[in-house]
């Protein structure tokens, strides 16, 4: 034993209460014991600053006279009450059809693009994948104004249907990417498999590879979902119809509409619109904690 590990050892000695023969006993303390309760302290320093405002967004909703201070609910559920008749939820409503119908799209389009990229010989694939790398990134401000020209000429504006093919648009680049590395790695001996016995195409991508990478399908819907779910600038400038303002809208104008800020309302608004996301990844949880499943379907 090296002369420093010998004083580290010394070092870590601490002196606890006496044996049952009157000597001192000594106990050791382990070399990665302070360090791990400096990492625990720092997480639980970390999860409290996220979760203080969680609770005060509870207690400000159930609180009447909710103010920027933590006093803890009163357990009333007028906040709700104000919230819904300031049109909560007909603007959650709007955004439940822009995120479900770009989801469906942005998912259909996605799985079959990254099929043919992880199954076909696409010419320039490499590039095309690059392409696809970047437009994740694009700053979707860049395009709104040429889109919105488009719309103006195709008669498309304050459409809630065609402002979620936008949104799902948006939302493809990554999608194909994510799911592109999940049909990866699907056994192809699976689907030369199904092959051999006369299926389709069409059959193998729908019985074998979406079964199987349905953990990364469920993430890029989710993904799509939050993405269209929280859309504030797009349906901003592309559906001017005060009937389909979706949630994150509906939040925006009933700040500014109320002037002075209703903390308690405002809290309410605030959990109602959170809601379907939060029930949205409770379903799916059990499909995304169970992962990958290959295990016996292919022999060595």
């Amino acid at each position: 034993m090296t002369s420093e590990q010998e004083q580290l050892e010394d070092l870590l000695v601490v002196t606890d209460s006496h044996g049952s023969d009157g000597e001192p006993r000594a106990r050791r303390i382990r070399p990665g014991v302070l360090p791990g309760i400096s990492v625990n302290f720092l997480l639980l320093v970390l999860g409290a600053a996220f979760l203080l405002p969680l609770i005060w967004l509870v207690d400000a909703s159930l609180n009447p006279h909710a103010s920027a201070a933590l006093s803890g609910p009163a357990w009333s559920i007028t906040n709700y009450r104000a919230a819904l008749a300031a049109g909560a939820g007909g603007a959650i409503k709007n955004s439940l059809y822009l995120a479900v119908v770009s989801t469906i799209v942005a998912t259909a389009v996605s799985t079959l693009a990254a099929f043919a990229l992880s199954r076909r010989r696409v010419p320039f694939k490499a590039s095309l994948l690059l392409v696809i790398l970047f437009l994740t990134g694009l700053p979707v401000t860049l395009l709104l104004i040429p889109i919105f020209e488009i719309f103006v000429h195709l008669g498309w504006v304050d459409s809630p249907f065609y402002t979620s093919l936008v949104l799902a648009a948006t939302s493809v680049p990554f999608a194909i990417w994510l799911l592109k590395n999940f049909i990866d790695q699907v056994p192809r001996e699976l689907e030369e498999a199904a092959a051999i016995e006369g299926a389709s195409e069409l059959r193998i991508l729908w019985r074998i590879v979406i079964p199987l990478a349905m953990p990364g399908i469920l993430v890029a819907s989710i993904l799509t979902f939050i993405n269209s779910w929280g859309a504030f600038l797009i349906p901003l400038v592309l559906d001017a119809n005060p009937n389909d303002q979706p949630g994150a809208l509906g939040i925006y104008q009933f700040m500014s509409a109320n002037g002075a800020v209703h903390f308690g309302p405002l809290a309410a608004y605030a959990i109602l619109f959170s809601a379907p996301v939060v029930v949205l990844y409770l379903i799916c949880s059990r499909w995304l904690n169970g992962g990958f499943a290959f295990a016996g379907g292919v022999k060595g």
